[in-house]
C-alpha cells in the first residue's frame, strides 16, 4: 500500500478534508462570492428587517465545497435537446386550441390557470399588436440509471419545464467560476490534493445566452415609431431577495452596442410606472420615476414575477398583467407562453404514443424525427388524475399506502414548496374535493443516486448524501402568427443540488444549493 498523496484521491470524491481544511475552504468561499455576487440578500432568520431595514446586506447565496460528480452523458443528453424543447413550447403556445382544451381540463380546480386565461381571452377580443413571442426557457432534469442492459446507463428525465422566470442563470454561472477557482488555487493543496486538471469543469456561459436572447427580441422590435428611446423592462416581485441573478443579466445587456437601458419594476407598480400609447399598435410606455420628463417606449418586457398566485393578490394586479399583454411589447413570456408551462400540458405530451396512430406529441414535432426521439427519450411516466381509464389508475396508486411512495402530486405551480411527496399523498387528497383532482398530476418519482458533497449555508457546513437536479437553459424568438422561429438556442445550465432525504429543491426557497458539475 502506498502512502503519500498520489492514489487517495482518485479514489475518493471529494477528498477527505481535516476540520482545518474546512473551516479554510469556507474563509475563501465566502469572500469569494461576496467579491464575485455569488450572494444573495440576507434572510430574516439570519439578520431580522429590524436590524437592517434598508436591506443593504447580503450573504453568500448556498453553494456546495466541491463540484457534484454529474455523468457526461445524461449532461449532453438534456444539452442536445434543449433545442427541440424550445421548439416544441413555441408551437405548443401558438395552439390555442390545444391550450384550450388542456385549460378546460384543470381550470375546475384551479382559478390561477383560469385567470390567466381570462386575461388571453379579454386581449384576444380586442386583438393582439405583437407578433412575436420571446421565451427564456429552462428545461430541468435528474439522472436516471437505466438498468436494463447489462451496463446500466445514466439518462436524463425531464422533472419539469420552465416557460416564465426560470431563474438562478445569473448566480450558476458564478458557481462555476468558484469551483474552478477552487481547482485551481485551493484543492490542490489539501492534504489529500486534487492535482490541477484532474475535474473536469465544463464551461457556463449561461449570462451571455440569456442576455443574448433579450437582446435579440429588442432588436427585432425595430425602431420606435413615436420618437422615444427604446427599452428593455425587468418585471420583479417586491422585496426580491435572489436580486443579484437578476442583476447579472442586467449587466451583460448593458455592454450591448448600442445600449439598452434596462429598468427595474416592480409588478405592484406596472400601472403607476407604465402606460399605453393611443395607437393602434398599443405601443408600451415606461416614464423613469425619477425624471417624470423622460419617457421610454418598451420592446421587451421580461417577467421575473407574475408566475403563482401571490403575485396576484387583487384585481388591480390582474389588470396590470392585462394592461402588459394587450401592448406592444414583446413578452418574455406571453400569456399563452406561460400557459404552455403548466404541468398538465407537460403529462399530455408525455402521452404514451398508441402503436397504431399518431402521438400528441407529433401535433407540434413528427414522430420518429431526431428531435422527437431526443424527446422522448428525456420523458418520465406521469399520469392524469382525471375520470380516464389511466386517470382512475392513478387515482389508486396515489391513494394505495404502498404503492405512492413512488410517485409525486404536483398542481399546476411554478416555484418551490407545491409539491406533495410520497406517503403524504393519500392524506393530501382527502383534503381536496374529488372533482379538483383533475387539477393535479402524477409524476412517477425519479431517483437520482446519491453523491457526497458538502454544502455552505448561512455560515454553516452541512456534510453528507446529495442528490443534483440539472437546469438546461433555451432562448427561442418566435412569431406567434406566421410560426417563423427567429432564435433557437441552447442558452447555459445550471446545477441544484439538495440534500439526499430533501424533497424539494428550489434554492430560493431555502431547500437546495447553487453547484456546479464534474463530468463523469
Amino acid at each position: 500500500m502506498t502512502s503519500g498523496h498520489d492514489a487517495e484521491p482518485s479514489r475518493q470524491y471529494p477528498p477527505a478534508t481535516t476540520p482545518e481544511e474546512l473551516d479554510h475552504l469556507v474563509e475563501v468561499i465566502k469572500d469569494w462570492a461576496i467579491g464575485n455576487g455569488l450572494a444573495v440578500r440576507t434572510p430574516p432568520a439570519v439578520i431580522s428587517s429590524e436590524a437592517d431595514p434598508t436591506r443593504i446586506t447580503a450573504v453568500p447565496a448556498p453553494v456546495t465545497l466541491f463540484p457534484t460528480a454529474f455523468p457526461r452523458q445524461a449532461f449532453l443528453q438534456g444539452q442536445k435537446a434543449q433545442n427541440a424543447y424550445n421548439e416544441l413550447y413555441a408551437a405548443v403556445s401558438r395552439d390555442e386550441n390545444f391550450l384550450a382544451d388542456v385549460v378546460k381540463q384543470v381550470i375546475d380546480g384551479d382559478d390561477f390557470v383560469r385567470d390567466l386565461w381570462a386575461v388571453h381571452e379579454t386581449v384576444k377580443s380586442e386583438g393582439y399588436t405583437q407578433p412575436l413571442s420571446l421565451g427564456l426557457f429552462r428545461s430541468d432534469y435528474m439522472v436516471h440509471e437505466h438498468k436494463s442492459s447489462e451496463s446500466p446507463t445514466a439518462q436524463a428525465k425531464q422533472v419539469e419545464f420552465n416557460t416564465i422566470a426560470a431563474s438562478f442563470g445569473g448566480l450558476s454561472v458564478y458557481a462555476s467560476r468558484l469551483h474552478n477557482f477552487l481547482a485551481k488555487t485551493e484543492y490542490p493543496l489539501l492534504g489529500q490534493p486534487l492535482a490541477p486538471g484532474t475535474l473536469d469543469l465544463p464551461a457556463n456561459n449561461t449570462i451571455e445566452g440569456l442576455a443574448g436572447g433579450i437582446e435579440a427580441a429588442s432588436r427585432a422590435y425595430g425602431d420606435s415609431e413615436l420618437g422615444h428611446a427604446k427599452c428593455v423592462i425587468f418585471l420583479v416581485q417586491g422585496g426580491e431577495r435572489n436580486v443579484f441573478d437578476q442583476r447579472h443579466l442586467e449587466y451583460q445587456i448593458s455592454k450591448a452596442s448600442p445600449t439598452i437601458p434596462v429598468f427595474r419594476l416592480a409588478f405592484t407598480d406596472i400601472m403607476k410606472h407604465t402606460s399605453i400609447a393611443k395607437s393602434p399598435k398599443r405601443q408600451l410606455l415606461y416614464t423613469l420615476p425619477r425624471n417624470g420628463n423622460r419617457v421610454f417606449e418598451v420592446a421587451v418586457v421580461y417577467m421575473r414575477g407574475g408566475y403563482g398566485p401571490d403575485d396576484y393578490p387583487n384585481q388591480q394586479t390582474w389588470d396590470a398583467r392585462c394592461h402588459l399583454e394587450r401592448s406592444h411589447a414583446i413578452k418574455c413570456p406571453t400569456v399563452l407562453t406561460q400557459v404552455a408551462g403548466i404541468k398538465k400540458v407537460q403529462q399530455v405530451l408525455a402521452t404514451p404514443r398508441p402503436s397504431s396512430e399518431p402521438s400528441i406529441l407529433s401535433k407540434f414535432i413528427k414522430d420518429d424525427t431526431p428531435s422527437a426521439i431526443a424527446l422522448w427519450n428525456t420523458f418520465t411516466n406521469i399520469y392524469p388524475m382525471d375520470t380516464s381509464d389511466v386517470g382512475l389508475e392513478a387515482r389508486k396508486k396515489a391513494l394505495d399506502p404502498e404503492q405512492c411512495v413512488d410517485y409525486v402530486l404536483k398542481p399546476q405551480r411554478e416555484g418551490g414548496g407545491n409539491n406533495i411527496y410520497g406517503s403524504a399523498i393519500p392524506g393530501f387528497l382527502k383534503t381536496v374535493p374529488e372533482a379538483h383532482w383533475n387539477s393535479y398530476i402524477l409524476m412517477e418519482l425519479i431517483k437520482a443516486p446519491a453523491e457526497n458533497n458538502f454544502i455552505l449555508r448561512n455560515g454553516t457546513i452541512e456534510k453528507g448524501r446529495v442528490i443534483s437536479e440539472l437546469g438546461v437553459y433555451g432562448t427561442c424568438l418566435w412569431n406567434q402568427e406566421t410560426g417563423e422561429v427567429i432564435r433557437n438556442e441552447q442558452a447555459g445550465w445550471l446545477l441544484r443540488t439538495k440534500g439526499e432525504e430533501s424533497q424539494e429543491g428550489g434554492v430560493a426557497a431555502g431547500y437546495g444549493c447553487m453547484d456546479s458539475v464534474s463530468l463523469t
